[in-house]
């Protein structure tokens, strides 16, 4: 049973998951996402959920998690739940090979599993996300992605929220608008647009090729887009893949991490003035084989550095959009 530990120093929780460190490799030849290789999967499918063997959290998604920072030293069990989103029954599918139709329907269940999660009021926090590529350790090549239900709003997300709270306090303003309005302006960061979404590396990111997807719409949630811009966001995210592999003329490793409001917190009841929906990508690469590593002052002091300006490595990442763009439209 995974458990959480409070740390006092950065007023949060460290997960403590043993049961992961016994995940065994898998035998050559052998994936259990894969039709046939597992008895909970005998069929081909598009997308589907797979329940997690080995969850980070553990202790369920039911009752109150009604907890204690008084004393030094707290643990709890590890309420919550994680679940993994298969893209494909098909083993070698990247994200930018799928039809525009599949890839909505991947959308569609985000949004889908971040509805089932906030109905829970012992959820405050539902965060989805992807892992892809050896770089950021992987280990199943077959293409998902996961989620996590979380009984609390996590470190990085809280500071968000705080920060743009506190942006809108003193300017009357969506930080996030007021982002978006900048590099719109400035244009040399920009990568593309849609109706409704912004590619862009941002002036302050710490990855050569760190972009973000921000909504252009005041919405907090993936539920909150309607069917159209779920269409639209599946196309973005299909781009952004193919891009990616255009860069090195390689399959490119990242993090992908979807940014959305809290749920079922009354401190965050008016976020929609000050947050907005957005996906970070942490791609380790700064050079076809040459890893970008977080060192002692980024892990250490999270004093971030960035060894490439954004402003050459957007040229690049354009010039990837349009390589994969005109092979799409051939």
């Amino acid at each position: 049973m995974s458990e959480f530990r409070w740390n006092p120093l950065l007023n949060t929780w460290t997960i403590v998951a043993a049961n992961r460190q016994s995940r065994p490799n898998m035998p050559k030849g052998y994936c259990p996402f894969c039709p046939g290789k597992d008895k909970r999967i005998t069929d081909d499918y598009e997308v589907m959920v797979y329940p997690n063997d080995f969850p980070a959290l553990s202790d369920g998604i039911e009752g109150v998690w009604d907890v204690s920072t008084e004393e030094l030293y707290q643990s709890f069990a590890a309420k919550g739940a994680c679940e993994v989103i298969l893209y494909s029954s098909n083993h070698h599918a990247q994200l930018n090979e799928l039809s525009d139709a599949h890839a909505i329907k991947l959308i569609e269940l985000w949004a889908e599993r971040f509805e089932f999660y906030r109905q829970h009021s012992l959820v405050k926090y539902v965060y989805e996300f992807e892992n892809r590529g050896q770089e950021v350790g992987v280990t199943m090549p077959h293409p998902h992605g996961q989620l996590y239900a979380f009984p609390f709003v996590p470190l990085k997300i809280e500071t968000e929220l705080v920060n743009a709270q506190k942006y809108f306090e003193k300017h009357q303003r969506n930080l996030f608008e007021d982002i978006l309005q900048k590099e719109k302006n400035e244009g040399n960061r920009v990568i593309f647009e849609t109706d409704t979404f912004l590619v862009f590396l941002p002036y302050f990111t710490d990855y050569p090729y760190g972009i973000f997807i921000v909504s252009k719409t005041p919405n907090v949630w993936i539920s909150e887009f309607s069917s159209t811009q779920i269409a639209e966001l599946a196309i973005v995210i299909k781009s952004v893949n193919g891009m990616f592999d255009e860069l090195f003329n390689r399959i490119f490793p990242y993090m992908m991490c979807i940014h959305q409001g809290a749920v079922n917190e009354e401190r965050w009841k008016d976020q929609s003035d000050f947050y907005r929906f957005h996906i970070e990508f942490y791609p380790p690469l700064r050079a076809p084989e040459t890893i970008k590593y977080y060192a002692s002052t980024e892990m250490g002091a999270w004093a971030a550095a960035n060894v490439r300006y954004v402003e050459d490595t957007a040229i690049e990442l354009r010039e990837a959009y349009q390589k994969f763009i005109n092979k799409h439209h051939d």
